[in-house]
């Protein structure tokens, strides 16, 4: 098949439905690296040419394809640890918060999303475990959800490259991994079962309604994916999931005030986070 087998044309029309599908845009710039992934799925599948396929794509019943053709075109790059900082501000500052709201034994729900394969939410966990003196007088349940399947089934596995766990410490890496043949780090059953991994599109309805009373959620770097439409439905989303005072965490380079007025910002000793008001607040 020819390398130009998909015009701009063709692209646009792709780009379009895409973004109907997941919130997700994709600007000119990323031509080359959404051309190849369709030229992929188009030959995996023996269609003949782009318009066979994308007429596949749209009609296809069991949204199979529209699956694997996510999986395909998200981007997974995680290790432990990353901006710690928020770990740091994690246990420092937002629960130290969240438990003036909670009695001793009441449930503290922290969702990561997106998870990608696991480094994220276990992180959470190891941070919990190591430097959250209160642990043990509440029920913390971590959520955990991503867009790719494929993804999610990598990180329910729990297996690391010796590259994604680079800033854990030999003593945190003999207490929570073991060692495989072969150079990867399997983290531990107990960590492995503490987290409970879900499929998740943010901008379908029927997926995140189950999600309520979060205290605590991770989202970062997903929103630099999407539009603005798509970020502000995105924060009303989260806000509609959270309860009163809970945080939300972004990533770096994003800022929930550019993208909705619903959170206050607050600034603590580690971090800056944005919250959703208490009632009675404005």
């Amino acid at each position: 098949m020819a390398e130009n087998a998909i015009s701009a044309e063709d692209f646009i029309k792709f780009s379009e439905f895409f973004y109907r599908k997941t919130g997700i845009s994709f600007e000119e710039s990323k031509r080359y690296f959404v051309d190849k992934r369709l030229m992929e799925r188009i030959a995996a599948t023996s269609s003949t040419n782009f318009k066979a396929y994308f007429s596949m794509l749209r009609f296809q019943a069991s949204g199979a394809e529209t699956q694997i053709l996510t999986n395909l075109m998200t981007v997974n790059e995680t290790y432990f640890f990353r901006e710690a900082y928020q770990f740091d501000c994690l246990v420092n500052s937002m629960l130290e918060e969240v438990v003036q709201y909670k009695q001793p034994g009441e449930t503290i729900r922290i969702w990561s999303i997106p998870s990608s394969s696991g480094e994220e939410p276990y992180s959470i966990v190891i941070y919990l475990l190591e430097h959250w003196a209160k642990l043990n007088q509440y029920d913390v349940e971590i959520l955990a959800s991503d867009i790719d399947t494929a993804i999610l089934e990598t990180a329910r596995r729990g297996i690391f490259t010796s590259r994604s766990v680079q800033n854990v410490s030999q003593e945190l890496l003999k207490k929570y991994f073991r060692k495989l043949p072969g150079g990867n780090w399997q983290i531990s059953d107990d960590i492995r079962d503490s987290v409970d991994f879900s499929r998740v599109n943010l901008i379908e309805a029927g997926d995140t309604r189950r999600f309520s009373r979060i205290d605590v959620i991770f989202c970062r770097n997903l929103l630099i994916y999407f539009d603005d439409i798509s970020r502000q439905a995105a924060a009303k989303t989260f806000y509609q999931a959270m309860s009163p005072g809970a945080f939300i965490c972004l990533g770096h380079s994003e800022s929930m005030s550019r993208m909705s007025s619903l959170f206050s910002v607050r600034k603590f000793k580690d971090a800056i986070v944005y919250q959703k008001p208490l009632r009675g607040q404005a």
